[in-house]
């Protein structure tokens, strides 16, 4: 799809890697959503890693809510059907609307790439006090399928017929 001309609006970014495993040295996916939204000329203004615990996820992602500098957080990992992933469970109470076709988009794509496994992502999205939060697996190729062939393109006020540009808080 291209984009039509018009004016590019930047948005605030902050990031967060659910997982017990990881840290700064392996975060592979949380660099890439970093990178990428950076290059995407938008700006990752703070960036987090915790643990797979839904109080601790659903803390700092409160935090960035009730910012009034974040618009948008990307959430990795965390979404798989295990009994200890806890994401869905730590954002959806947080949703002032769920964005429903988001999860269904992800799972629709990511069946091209891993076939009939995507049933077990819960991917989620959904916004919070004028924040617009994004919840997926974290591999880092499925957080480049998000961000490639969805995430990216919504945060693009040239983006039609349409964007959640609108809809985010300003800074």
């Amino acid at each position: 799809m291209g984009k039509p001309s018009g004016e590019f609006f930047p948005v605030q970014v902050a990031i967060l890697t659910v997982s017990d495993s990881r840290d700064a040295s392996s975060d592979t996916s949380g660099d890439y959503l970093r990178e990428a939204v950076a290059d995407a000329g938008h700006s990752v203004i703070d960036h987090a890693i915790v643990a797979d615990n839904r109080y601790r996820i659903r803390a700092t992602v409160s935090s960035w809510i009730a910012s009034q500098d974040v618009q948008v957080v990307i959430v990795n990992g965390g979404t798989g059907f295990n009994s200890k992933n806890s994401t869905p469970e730590a954002l959806l109470p947080l949703f002032d609307r769920e964005i429903d076709g988001f999860g269904e988009l992800f799972r629709m794509i990511s069946y091209e790439e891993i076939g009939s496994a995507t049933l077990q992502s819960r991917a989620v999205a959904g916004m919070a006090n004028g924040t617009l939060i994004f919840a997926v697996p974290g591999s880092t190729n499925a957080c480049r399928s998000a961000w490639e062939r969805i995430i990216s393109d919504q945060l693009d006020a040239r983006t039609r017929p349409c964007n959640f540009i609108p809809h985010l808080k300003k800074p």
